[in-house]
């Protein structure tokens, strides 16, 4: 009986094909595995980007409001006591004066003076506001006077001066506005067309600082 007999060199090339079959499967099973994901997001080491505060010596300063100049006068100075005698001799300075006229306490606030002139037999009394508001606020009473008001060119010329009349009620109102920044309320029942504020609008305008 013949046996068979296998040489040691095929025995060598059978052991090494094996291995390269092995490893050509290895290859193969690793080139089909899923690749891991990128990672995303922000790396753990660098810092997260976070908003800036404004430095506050770059913002910008607000321009304040221009307020009104304050105006100061005597009364006696505003309209004199000839002047007001001339008008009517039942008039004379009322001490402790207040105004009721709106527009009149409206020149207080501004910054302005107030004055009243009572007639001893009729009570009737006549008030005075002269002031010098901001122009924003002097351009928003000469609107609100040529809005309700009527023109008066004897009072003055455009734009030096520009007058105007209503009556309300009882009571008639001048409203004067000069071209150096004045505001002059004159009102009183006494008063019932412009002509009858006329002499007053005078004195005033006369009197007042340049």
């Amino acid at each position: 009986m013949s046996r068979s007999f296998r040489s040691p060199v095929i025995r060598s090339r059978s052991t090494a094909a094996a291995i390269l079959l092995a490893a050509a499967a290895t290859a193969a099973l690793a080139g089909c595995a899923p690749e891991s994901p990128a990672p995303s997001g922000t790396p753990s080491g660098s810092p997260a980007p976070s908003s800036q505060a404004p430095d506050p010596s770059t913002s910008p300063t607000p321009t304040p409001e221009p307020t009104s100049t304050p105006f100061a006068a005597d009364c006696d100075g505003l309209i004199t006591p000839d002047q007001i005698y001339a008008f009517n001799p039942n008039f004379g300075l009322e001490d402790g004066f207040s105004p009721s006229s709106a527009d009149v306490s409206a020149t207080v606030d501004a910054g302005g003076t107030a004055c009243g002139w009572l007639n001893q037999t009729s009570g009737e009394v006549i008030q005075l506001g002269v002031a010098t508001p901001a122009e924003a606020a002097l351009d928003a009473a000469r609107n609100q006077a040529a809005s309700t008001s009527t023109a008066v060119p004897t009072y003055g010329t455009p734009p030096a001066v520009e007058g105007y009349f209503r009556q309300s009620g009882n009571s008639g109102e001048a409203q004067i506005f000069t071209e150096d920044g004045y505001w002059i309320v004159i009102d009183s029942t006494a008063l019932f067309e412009p002509g009858d504020a006329q002499q007053l609008v005078e004195a005033v305008l006369a009197n007042l600082p340049a």
